[in-house]
């Protein structure tokens, strides 16, 4: 059986899976480098869920280089069930983060360091597209195996 491009274990995957990280990482970073990001909730609920999808998705990256160099795709169902379940909430939860920071910002337009804020949700945005695109490649592929 041909593999799905972008379902777990491809180099697509593994390319979905470092966007994340790296779209991930850089909203942490642009929102932690204020100080004043602890006064509002929807900031600290975008650093947390990023918090979260960081190490996820930096996992999830390890096992598709392994799956990909060692050429070894990984047939598991209960184990693509897991990585299906945490990619969609997951995907839910940084929507929520990038959508109510977007929000709270476009409220702060007056705020002097707005801009930083701006760029963190939208890397947030990109974060959460990629885990989507991976969970629905996922998805598409668990009635298969």
């Amino acid at each position: 059986m041909d593999e799905l491009p972008g379902a777990l274990g491809t180099s697509a995957s593994l390319s979905l899976r470092m966007g994340q990280t790296i779209f991930s990482s850089a909203a942490l970073l642009f929102m932690c480098l204020d100080v004043e990001f602890y006064s509002y909730t929807a900031f600290c609920f975008l650093v947390t869920v990023m918090g979260l999808v960081i190490p996820w998705s930096l996992t999830l990256s390890l096992v598709d280089a392994y799956s990909v160099f060692v050429k070894c795709p990984l047939h598991q169902p209960g184990i693509m069930l897991v990585v299906i379940i945490g990619d969609w909430v997951l995907s839910f939860l940084s929507l929520a983060a990038a959508c109510s920071t977007a929000g709270v910002t476009d409220l702060l337009l007056n705020a002097r360091l707005c801009g930083r804020y701006q760029l963190s949700a939208a890397m947030a945005f990109l974060s959460w597209f990629l885990s989507l695109a991976s969970s629905l490649f996922n998805l598409w592929r668990l009635p298969s195996l």
